[in-house]
């Protein structure tokens, strides 16, 4: 069922309350949207993904609370959805702040978002700052199509096989990263992709030690060898054309490659189709000597 789009103001309908996704400063306070500090001192519940951050936020804001404080994080998320939704069809206003950032990027929220509007209810969101626009803006990788991954996963075959299925991707690619992985990140994706691939290493932004490192996804991966601290953005660029070379024998050794780490046949014939440019019949009929 296609969903339609309701004429609502930000005070609600027919009884039911808002849910408001307002996002937090990455780094500076200065940074938070001027409408931040007014919501959170009206919000009949506040959720919140860590409420020590929340109470050093609203200190920094000068912003005093009177609605009801509760934690809301991946690890209660699930239990936790239905009561706030409870509030929502109460008629309260309910504000969601993650650590940083916008809500559901990454972050928890995406629950209550598709509850709240199963039910009806209007959400709207406080616009602010994200690190996944912010790391994209000073890359200096092209901006005009990208697309968001969010976090690698973290066991060797499951990462292998994403950056696999990203390999054909054209737009600019966003992820996040930990620091203390973003060495075997960088080095999987110069393996995937070839270590010429132009990336950029976005850390701490906004902060006080802000740094972006940009060039080869090669040197990259030398460079954080030495280890990295802070919160991690990683920018890059989509390939420029097919990855895999279509003569018959780097066809059959891309298909053998993917086979060996553990892809079926089919898959690996269609994903090497695919990065090649060429017909799956092509490569099929190269596989099976047809």
């Amino acid at each position: 069922m296609i969903g339609t789009v309701t004429d609502k103001t930000t005070d609600g309908a027919g009884g039911a309350g808002v849910l408001v996704l307002a996002a937090t400063p990455i780094g500076r306070v200065a940074d938070a949207p001027p409408r931040l500090a007014d919501e959170l001192a009206t919000a009949d519940v506040v959720a919140a993904e860590d409420t020590r951050r929340l109470k050093r936020l609203t200190g920094d804001l000068g912003v005093t609370i009177t609605g009801r404080v509760v934690s809301y994080f991946e690890g209660n998320e699930s239990a936790r959805t239905p009561v706030l939704l409870e509030a929502l069809l109460a008629g309260e206003r309910v504000l969601l702040v993650t650590d940083a950032g916008m809500p559901c990027v990454s972050d928890p929220g995406y629950r209550l978002v598709v509850a709240a509007v199963a039910a009806d209810v209007l959400v709207t969101a406080v616009p602010g700052p994200s690190a996944v626009l912010t790391a994209l803006a000073v890359s200096g990788l092209p901006v005009d199509r990208f697309c968001f991954e969010g976090f690698l996963p973290r066991k060797q075959g499951e990462r292998a096989r994403r950056l696999a299925a990203l390999a054909a991707e054209e737009r600019t690619m966003v992820f996040f990263e930990a620091p203390h992985r973003t060495e075997v990140a960088l080095r999987a994706m110069a393996e995937a992709w070839g270590g010429d691939r132009a990336a950029a290493v976005c850390r701490e932004l906004t902060k006080t030690h802000e740094e972006v490192r940009r060039g080869p996804l090669a040197d990259l991966v030398t460079w954080a060898a030495e280890g990295i601290r802070g919160e991690v953005t990683i920018v890059v660029e989509g390939t420029s054309g097919p990855v895999v070379s279509t003569d018959e024998t780097s066809l059959r050794a891309a298909v053998q490659e993917r086979e060996d780490r553990g892809m079926s046949r089919k898959e690996s014939i269609v994903e090497v189709a695919k990065l090649a440019g060429v017909p799956k019949r092509e490569v099929y009929n190269l596989v099976h000597g047809a």
